[in-house]
């Protein structure tokens, strides 16, 4: 029986149950040290096949971190993650998110390609340099792209 294309749904973890996605992230080399702190939603994606991959959001106001987007990895390759990026950003934007930011060491293609412009990390504001994420998480060396939503 084929798997079903695209993502169907998405519910948001419960803080205190977040083994799943840790696994996941620990298995793709993400950060997991910060999950949970406060001010982080993150969220499962299912089809009629199952998980599908993770995906979170960070912060308050209007600009805010895309976290830990990632497709398991016996569903890569195909096309799920751009409709997770879609459910993210569609989910930012109920709650009122005029911008969304993102580390990234190995999609910055990726993200590029779904309307994220590189940017210099210096112009981040204040809300996105303080983040964990942006001081101790991710290495400098890391591509910081911006999009308007």
């Amino acid at each position: 029986m084929p798997r079903s294309r695209r993502a169907g749904w998405f519910t948001a973890l419960d803080p205190d149950n977040l083994d799943g996605l840790r696994d996941a992230l620990a298995a793709s080399g993400l950060p997991v040290a910060d999950l949970v702190d406060s001010g982080r939603a993150f969220f499962r994606f299912d089809d009629d096949a199952g998980p599908v991959g993770y995906g979170g959001l960070e912060g308050q106001g209007t600009d805010r971190l895309l976290r830990s987007l990632l497709v398991v990895a016996d569903r890569r390759g195909d096309g799920l993650g751009r409709v997770m990026l879609g459910l993210l950003e569609a989910r930012a934007c109920e709650l009122g998110v005029v911008r969304l930011h993102l580390l990234t060491n190995t999609a910055a293609p990726f993200f590029a390609a779904s309307g994220y412009a590189a940017a210099d990390r210096a112009t981040a504001p204040a809300s996105i340099a303080s983040s964990r994420e942006f001081i101790a998480l991710c290495p400098v060396s890391a591509a910081y792209l911006v999009k308007a939503l």
